[in-house]
């Protein structure tokens, strides 16, 4: 499937982006609009906010296709050589993160949808920048209701 055939429904012709080009740039601020020319190909007017979300699943794909292409080890093993920020996961939350990212990346290639494999990466990605910076250490200390603590 590639990326391109599920492009905008949205279709203008060249003349729409000369004399409506508020309208058209509204358009294609909510979605890809694909611009008719009678000289030539059509082109496709997105957001910059879109084409990077593509460009980083596109990314995210080709991370993937390495981490299949290895063959030792397990999907979270393989994940965690292309993402070493996975170490800091305990195993059983690598074994998670490996799949919850493929499962978004799958959702995400067959909805034209890059957000939501960026977003699960983004997610998993900040868990474990958090758990390395020790803030899921359980050892914490409360202070009793009691005790008032005077403003710096």
């Amino acid at each position: 499937m590639t990326m391109a055939a599920d492009l905008p429904a949205a279709t203008r012709r060249s003349s729409d982006l000369s004399k409506h080009s508020a309208e058209v740039f509204a358009e294609a601020e909510d979605h890809p609009v694909t611009v008719t020319r009678r000289d030539g190909e059509a082109l496709v007017l997105m957001s910059q906010r879109e084409a990077e979300g593509r460009a980083r699943l596109l990314d995210f794909a080709a991370q993937l296709i390495t981490v299949t292409l290895d063959e030792s080890g397990t999907l979270a093993a393989r994940m965690a050589k292309v993402f070493p920020w996975m170490l800091a996961l305990s195993p059983s939350d690598r074994e998670s993160c490996a799949q919850d990212l493929v499962d978004a990346a799958r959702a995400s290639f067959s909805t034209n949808q890059p957000h939501l494999a960026i977003a699960e990466l983004t997610s998993w990605k900040e868990t474990a920048t958090a758990l390395a910076a020790g803030l899921g250490s359980p050892d914490l200390d409360w202070l009793d209701e009691d005790e008032t603590v005077e403003r710096p």
